[in-house]
């Protein structure tokens, strides 16, 4: 029988399976306690599946986070329930871990981006390679640009504001949800927010989610400046932050999840489509307008990551346009 119980009893439930069971290694896994997001689990088995729907669609984030042997099990379970619902499901996110259970479902499954990942115990911005970043950050720095680790609460309300006026400098674009980090809430004393401030004024902040499983370490998650900061002012929070993860040792940070990169970096899955891999290499060749893939690249690109991490999407019935779509929208993209 599927339990469906309350969300803030099933997000719980989903903290516990990422912290306990992190076997499908997924670097984004904390996004599963985002408010808005819909969980199934089972009584008799350890786990969850994270979803949203969206249309005639239930997008799924992630594989089943739970161990090994109980994701066939969880994931008939949402089957079974996407066919009493009369929806389908589309599955973003996976990982090559995940990959058998979709596959052998009969799911298409297609790489549709990657992760980044980057190995702090080595990582040092000296010599040539990182002369441009050390110099774009030293200018941030000298307009008076002051950084610290806050608690969220009190800077709540100055964030907001920094959200509008970020939103609003990118012609009133939607707030995207599901796949990107969010603050405050039930789960914030588990995240960390560094913050960018020219005098009292709130000038950017980055905030940061524990990552679980063979790469333990921090994700470089949520993100916004105002819109007329200096240049420099992201990449300046960020090295503090990591010169703080450094001291801790903490052995990873990453950088997430973003579309239409790096897809001859791991071989093709059987039964991929092929007609959706050429979409997504058309995407990030020609698709700024629809997602600004190769700015988020840019960014990831400049700290040269030592990890590159593939993430996949699965169509029950067939790689269509219209399932990513409902990907989108369940993003509010769209």
């Amino acid at each position: 029988m599927i339990v469906m119980t309350a969300a803030i009893t099933t997000s719980d439930i989903a903290l516990d399976a990422i912290q306990r069971h992190p076997d499908a290694d997924n670097p984004s896994a904390f996004l599963a306690v985002n408010e808005g997001n819909s969980y199934l689990h089972l009584p008799d088995t350890p786990g969850v599946i994270v979803y949203r729907p969206a249309g005639r669609y239930l997008v799924q984030f992630g594989g089943p986070f739970a161990p090994i042997q109980a994701r066939p099990r969880l994931l008939r379970a949402f089957i079974d329930l996407a066919a009493s619902l009369g929806r389908q499901i589309v599955a973003i996110q996976l990982q090559g871990a995940d990959a058998a259970e979709y596959l052998a479902e009969g799911f298409t499954v297609n790489q549709v981006g990657a992760s980044y990942a980057l190995r702090l115990d080595t990582f040092s911005l000296r010599g040539t390679a990182f002369m441009q970043l050390r110099n774009k950050i030293a200018r941030a720095m000298r307009t008076g640009l002051a950084i610290s680790e806050v608690p969220q609460g009190p800077w709540h309300a100055a964030m907001r504001e920094l959200d509008a006026g970020w939103l609003g400098a990118k012609g009133d674009a939607r707030p995207l949800e599901f796949l990107v980090g969010q603050y405050g809430g039930r789960y914030q004393h588990l995240r960390r927010l560094f913050i960018g401030l020219h005098g009292s004024r709130l000038t950017g902040y980055i905030s940061y989610s524990p990552v679980y499983g063979s790469r333990p370490g921090w994700m470089h998650d949520l993100s916004r400046r105002q819109p007329d900061a200096p240049p420099g002012v992201m990449e300046a929070i960020n090295k503090a932050a990591i010169e703080t993860f450094q001291a801790e040792g903490v052995p990873w940070l990453h950088f997430g999840y973003t579309p239409f990169t790096a897809l001859s970096v791991a071989p093709k899955l059987p039964g991929y489509s092929r007609a959706f891999h050429w979409l997504m290499a058309e995407l990030w060749a020609n698709g700024e307008h629809i997602y600004p893939a190769r700015t988020q690249y840019a960014y990831k690109e400049k700290w040269r990551q030592d990890v590159i991490l593939p993430e996949y999407i699965a169509f029950q019935h067939g790689a269509s346009i219209p399932a990513l779509v409902h990907v989108f929208r369940a993003c509010n993209a769209v």
